[in-house]
């Protein structure tokens, strides 16, 4: 995974004015890669990455709907392309009823059966499904299953 990211980065480089928005994006994460390796003492695994990139992924998507207010569609639309070019780093995500079918089956490993087993599941639903699918998603869909 860092291997194709540094990869990347050359390459955004070589496209100078083109690839300017992928190389900062690029540059941002690769930040992040290295304080979390010096902050562990080790390298990271590719799951550990994924974790770091996902991470930066809901930090821009957080901050979307203040400049949403402030009508700076400039900004945006910048942040949307670096959402975009973070999300190409991430497994394909699961479909909805892909992770429907995840969950039923968690549910019937752990035994929930209310509404306040959810401490229960979702543990066990977030492992299964690591960077494939979005955790306020598998919470949605984790209450739906439950109350029903």
């Amino acid at each position: 995974m860092l291997n194709r990211i540094e990869h990347d980065l050359k390459e955004s480089m070589k496209q100078r004015a083109a690839g300017k928005v992928r190389l900062n994006v690029l540059r941002m994460v690769k930040a992040a890669i290295k304080n979390a390796e010096i902050e562990r003492g080790r390298s990271l695994t590719d799951e550990e990455i994924l974790g770091i990139i996902q991470k930066e992924i809901k930090s821009r998507k957080e901050v979307l709907p203040n400049y949403e207010k402030a009508g700076r569609t400039e900004e945006i639309a910048k942040i949307n392309e670096e959402v975009k070019i973070l999300k190409s780093y991430l497994p394909a995500q699961l479909k909805e009823a892909e992770l429907e079918e995840i969950i039923r089956q968690t549910m019937v490993e752990v035994g929930a059966t209310k509404l306040s087993d959810i401490g229960k599941v979702m543990p066990a639903v977030m492992a299964k499904v690591k960077g494939r699918a979005d955790g306020r998603v598998v919470s949605e869909l984790v209450k739906k299953l439950l109350t029903n």
